[in-house]
């Protein structure tokens, strides 16, 4: 019953969207920590191919929202389940030298978007609170 509760909800996305957040800024900490060691190449998420997987993902939930069979009923399983295992499988090793600074730019650019996924998040659930509350 919760699980369709927040199937309704962008916490699913919001979710998965942390989870690459999370694991992008170790690689680009990763990155930073080895960017003296000779012949290191700078590693990195696809961040597009990621925003096409969570899309896709998206559409197939509201599509099975707007009064069509759930994943449950038709087998097809979790629509957030692939973007979940693409994490493995989408990191580049870059073949060009970046620079620190970059780096640098873009793990703030990351936590940026971390702290905004838990900040819309914790609204999420606040509103689910006070919709169980019946407060207004």
């Amino acid at each position: 019953m919760l699980d369709a509760l927040f199937n309704q909800t962008p916490i699913p996305a919001l979710e998965q969207f942390a989870n690459f957040a999370q694991t992008r800024h170790s690689i680009l900490a990763s990155n930073v920590a080895n960017f003296d060691v000779p012949g290191y190449r700078t590693r990195d998420l696809s961040v597009e191919q990621f925003q096409s997987q969570l899309k896709e993902a998206i559409t197939a939930r509201d599509n099975w929202s707007l009064g069509n069979p759930s994943p449950a009923q038709t087998g097809y399983g979790d629509p957030f389940g692939e973007v979940k295992q693409s994490l493995t499988s989408i990191v580049h090793h870059d073949e060009t030298n970046v620079g620190l600074e970059q780096q640098i730019a873009e793990i703030t650019k990351n936590q940026l978007q971390h702290n905004l996924a838990m900040v819309i998040m914790a609204n999420q659930f606040r509103l689910l609170q006070a919709a169980i509350s019946e407060r207004v």
